[in-house]
C-alpha cells in the first residue's frame, strides 16, 4: 500500500509540472525544446538534402486539389482535380494507369486503400465516393462507384483508409466519421472541434488519429473509443490546414494560415518545434514527413515546397517550379520520392 501511495504522489507531482509546462505559453519562441537539446547535444548541423525534379505527370486540365500514394513499394498513386477526374498514375513511366470521372467534379481529397484494391474522394457535394480499382489494361471511363457514404453536413476535406473496410472522413460540418465501408454506415463519429476539420492523419500500429482545424487546434483521437478527444494541442493563430504523424507516430506536425508549420509530441503533450521564416508570410497547404523524420515537406501558397530540418527548425532547401500553389504532396512510403500538386494542373515528382 505505501508503494501505491508513493508512485501516487509521483504521478499526481509529474501531472502539475505538465500543466505547469502546457501552460507557459513559448509556442512561438525563437528557442524550441527540440533544437534546443539538439544543440547541447553538438546536433545543431541541419541533415543535407538535394532534391531535383525527376518526372512531371501532365494530364489533368483543372486545379488539383489531392493526391495520395499507394502503399508499400508501388509507384502508383492518385490524384484529384476540379476537371472532374481521379487519375491513378504510375509515377515512374509518368503512364496514366486510370481515369475514373467523377459525378461531382469540386472534388477536395483522395486517398488509396492500404491493399490497393480501392480508391476514395469527396468534396463539396458532402459524400465519400468510393471506387474499386479496375484490373490492370481494363477500360474504367463507364465505371460506377463501388458505394457512397454520406452523413456529413458539410463538404468533405479528407479521407484517409485505416483498411478496406474502414474510412475516416473529416468534413466542413467540425466533425470526424470513422465508416464501415461494407456496410455503408458510420461507426463513430468524433465532434470535438469548433470549426471545420480540414485534414486527418492515421498512425494504424496505435488506432490512433490526428486532425487538423480551422478552430486553430489540432487534436488526438483513439478510432476504438466513442468517447470525446485525448488530448488537444493549441499554437497556431490561424487556420490548420494539414497534419502529418511522425514516422514514429510519437509525435506530428501541422501546416497552417499563418504560415508556420509546428510539431507536437505527444508524450510530452506539447509544441517542440516551429518550422517558420520572417521572409516566408504566405499560409500552408499541405505538410508531410520524410521516411526517415529528418526532413519536413511543406507546400505554400507562393507556389514553392520549402524542406524544413525537422530538429533544429531550419530551412535547408526551395522546390521552385510549380506556376500557381502547391495544393498538396506526399512521400512515397518507402522514402524514394516526394509529389508536389498545384492548381498549375501538373504533378511533379522529386527524388534525389
Amino acid at each position: 500500500m505505501g508503494d501505491r501511495k508513493i508512485i501516487k504522489a509521483e504521478i499526481a507531482k509529474l501531472t502539475e509540472q505538465l500543466h505547469k509546462l502546457r501552460a507557459t505559453d513559448t509556442y512561438d519562441d525563437i528557442e524550441q525544446p527540440v533544437g534546443v537539446e539538439a544543440k547541447a547535444k553538438g546536433q545543431s548541423q541541419p541533415a543535407p538534402c538535394n532534391l531535383k525534379q525527376r518526372r512531371i505527370l501532365r494530364g489533368h486540365f483543372g486545379k488539383i486539389y489531392a493526391m495520395h500514394w499507394a502503399s508499400g513499394k508501388s509507384n502508383n498513386l492518385v490524384s484529384a482535380s476540379q476537371d472532374g477526374k481521379l487519375i491513378i498514375w504510375n509515377a515512374f513511366t509518368t503512364n496514366k494507369i486510370h481515369a475514373i470521372p467523377l459525378r461531382s467534379s469540386w472534388v477536395m481529397t483522395c486517398a488509396y486503400s492500404p491493399s490497393s484494391r480501392f480508391v476514395a474522394c469527396g468534396g463539396l457535394d458532402n459524400l465519400c465516393s468510393i471506387f474499386a480499382v479496375p484490373e490492370t489494361g481494363k477500360e474504367a471511363t463507364k465505371q460506377k462507384v463501388y458505394c457512397e457514404l454520406a452523413q456529413h453536413e458539410g463538404y468533405l476535406s479528407c479521407c484517409r483508409f485505416i483498411d478496406d473496410t474502414r474510412i475516416i472522413t473529416s468534413s466542413g460540418d467540425s466533425s470526424c466519421i470513422l465508416w464501415n465501408v461494407e456496410q455503408r454506415s458510420p461507426e463513430v463519429q468524433f465532434n470535438d472541434h469548433t470549426g471545420d476539420v480540414m485534414s486527418v492523419s492515421i498512425m494504424e500500429d496505435s488506432h490512433l488519429f490526428v486532425s487538423g482545424s480551422c478552430d486553430s487546434h489540432s487534436k488526438l483521437w483513439d478510432y476504438r473509443d466513442k468517447k470525446a478527444c485525448v488530448m488537444t494541442f493549441p499554437g497556431h493563430e490561424s487556420d490548420i490546414n494539414s497534419v502529418d504523424f511522425f514516422p514514429d507516430g510519437q509525435a506530428f506536425a501541422t501546416a497552417s494560415d499563418d504560415s508556420t508549420c509546428r510539431l507536437f509530441d505527444i508524450r510530452a503533450y506539447r509544441q517542440v518545434q516551429k518550422y517558420a521564416n520572417e521572409k516566408i508570410l504566405c499560409g500552408i497547404t499541405s505538410v508531410a514527413f520524410s521516411k526517415s523524420g529528418k526532413h519536413l515537406f511543406a507546400g505554400y501558397d507562393d507556389y514553392n515546397c520549402y524542406v524544413w530540418d525537422t530538429i533544429t527548425g531550419i530551412n535547408i532547401q526551395q522546390l521552385s517550379g510549380h506556376e500557381n500553389r502547391v495544393s498538396c504532396l506526399g512521400v512515397q512510403p518507402e522514402g524514394q520520392a516526394l509529389c508536389t500538386g498545384s492548381w498549375d494542373t501538373l504533378l511533379k515528382i522529386w527524388a534525389v
